[in-house]
């Protein structure tokens, strides 16, 4: 009896393993030293790093962290923060009804504790993103310091291994503030204020996902015509577009070998995704211990 609850166990752990490998690839190809990239979810905490198997000496046998933008960039993050701003000319009370707008304004002042009178210079995507930051630490414990997307980066700086982005400053801005047409980020914006909980179900399933390893059943889920959340098909679209130029970027760096590279799961799935990508570029991709 023993015996067979010992194999049983031994089972379990074997499909552990190879469940939580599917979150991180080996990039192999054009006769250059692996690189490795490892799919990431910001409702995750770091602790959740130690159950991928190999995935520290994966980054072991790297010499620089690629990410999707380098955080470490002071002068960036300041202009990035100015791009969050509304013009002069621009009122966000002129797009919402007088109901809509005290109803975004009561939900900014629950949750973040300030409301319209000094946030309305921000643009509608910069508050959606806020206010469902707040819906997530909430529901999900999304708690931005322990997040495993970051940790590598962080872990890079300190011991002064080189990190570098895949979008420079204006492509990142242009992803967060206007990547959609500014009356659809407004719609956004009542959307995550009026349906939190589509929201907060949305992240749920892109979790459970995650946590299984279905990197190409995230994608589709974000793709999918039924999506109510206010990550919506456009959004992925940019994405796949995206990822065209991400597999040409990374080129170089995949064919010196020697990556460690960390990036968003929603990127990486399905046939648009940039694994996929990368492989049509002609490189090897495989997960680790599968």
């Amino acid at each position: 009896m023993k015996r067979i609850i010992l194999i049983c166990l031994c089972s379990w752990l074997l499909t552990l393993a190879s469940m939580m490998s599917q979150v991180l690839y080996r990039i192999s190809g054009n006769a250059a030293a692996p690189s490795y990239i490892l799919a990431t979810n910001r409702m995750v905490d770091m602790t959740f790093i130690d159950s991928i198997p190999n995935v520290f000496k994966c980054y072991a046998a790297c010499d620089k962290v690629i990410t999707e933008f380098a955080m470490q960039d002071y002068e960036a993050l300041a202009a990035l923060r100015q791009a969050a701003l509304l013009p002069d000319s621009v009122q966000l009370r002129n797009f919402y009804t007088q109901e809509q707008y005290l109803a975004i304004d009561e939900a900014l002042r629950i949750n973040l504790g300030m409301g319209l009178d000094k946030l309305g210079r921000m643009k509608p995507s910069y508050l959606a993103e806020m206010q469902r930051n707040e819906l997530m630490k909430r529901w999900l414990h999304y708690d931005e310091d322990r997040t495993m997307e970051t940790f590598f980066e962080k872990v890079a700086l300190q011991s002064n291994v080189p990190v570098y982005g895949l979008d420079d400053v204006g492509e990142t801005m242009y992803m967060l503030f206007d990547r959609e047409p500014f009356h659809w980020q407004c719609e956004e914006l009542l959307k995550v204020i009026e349906y939190p909980e589509k929201e907060v179900r949305f992240e749920r399933q892109l979790l459970e996902m995650y946590q299984y390893g279905r990197l190409t059943d995230m994608a589709y889920f974000v793709k999918a015509p039924d999506n109510q959340s206010s990550l919506s098909f456009s959004d992925y679209k940019v994405y796949a577009q995206r990822n065209q130029v991400w597999a040409k970027r990374l080129t170089p760096y995949l064919k010196e070998g020697k990556a460690f590279i960390t990036l968003n799961a929603i990127y990486l799935g399905g046939d648009e995704g940039l694994l996929a990508q990368l492989k049509a570029a002609g490189f090897r991709v495989k997960a680790v211990n599968r």
